[in-house]
This record gives structure tokens, sequence and C-alpha cells, in this order.
């Protein structure tokens, strides 16, 4: 089965009754963990943005707690799982103010992060691409944000 473009979805589901809506809904959820977590999102913490950020703030942590350190390649497997993660929470929110913010927090953890990734090439190669990411996100904020972002990803790089 071949799957039709989101313009003949939005033409179909246009034609559809709330009953039938909620009930495509529901039966999206039950078919994918992502699913069920993008309707989470959308119905319950898209509103408050900053609790959002927090929570996720707050799984980061309990991720980075859990990292195997005994040899650079775990932490660079953990560390990849973690962007990936974030990643996902990122494109649930699509808003840049968002990823600026968790992507910060990341390259602040990851900077952080016991042992040194100063003397792992690869991990500093993820810290330097996700600061260029950054770097593109802050540029597409408002003048306030950007200035407000600028200075704490000075701050990190400085540190």
């Amino acid at each position: 089965m071949k799957a039709v473009t989101v313009k003949i979805l939005k033409e179909e589901l246009a034609h559809q009754s709330q009953k039938k809506l909620v009930a495509l809904c529901l039966q999206l959820s039950k078919f994918k963990k992502e699913n069920k977590e993008l309707l989470t999102y959308l119905l319950f913490e898209a509103a408050d943005e900053e609790s959002y950020i927090e929570s996720i703030k707050d799984l980061l942590d309990k991720e980075f707690d859990t990292i195997n350190t005994k040899s650079y390649f775990y932490i660079r497997k953990s560390m990849r799982k973690i962007l990936r993660l974030i990643k996902k929470y990122i494109r649930y929110s699509k808003k840049k103010e968002t990823e600026v913010a968790l992507l910060l927090y990341y390259c602040t953890k990851l900077k952080d992060f016991t042992p040194s990734i100063k003397n792992s090439v690869r991990l500093q190669n993820i810290f330097d691409r996700q600061v260029v990411l950054i770097q593109k996100a802050i540029a597409t904020l408002h003048e306030d944000l950007q200035y407000d972002y600028r200075l704490e990803l000075e701050e990190l790089l400085e540190n």
C-alpha cells in the first residue's frame, strides 16, 4: 500500500465527522509510541512550553546519570542516544526557542561531563556540531531572545 500525500489526507479529514476524527486519533495513538507522545504533547503540554522544557531537562538529567563511563565508546553511544531524544522532543514542539533551550542545556551537560569530552575527538565534534545548530536556530529568533541566547552561548563557550 502506498501512502497518499498530506494534501489528500487533509482534504479527506475535512470531510470526516468529529466522532470519526477522535476514533482515527485514538487508533493512531495505539499504533506507535511516538504518535501517542505527540498527541500527549499537543493535548496537554503545548499550552505551557516552559514546563515542557523543564520536564525534558529532568529526563535528560536522569539519562546523563545512567551513562556508562567505562570507555569513550559507551559515552559516545549514550550521548548520541540522548541527542536523538532531544531531537524527537524538538520535533514535537516545532518552536525554535525550545530547540535552542534544549540544545544549550545538552551542550552544557556535555561540556561539564566527567570524564572530559576534550579527550575524545568524536565527542568534541558532537559538541561543535550542536553549537553550530544552536547558532543557526538563534539567528531565526526575535532580537531580544537572540541577545539572551547569544549571551548564554558565549558563556558556555568561554568555560
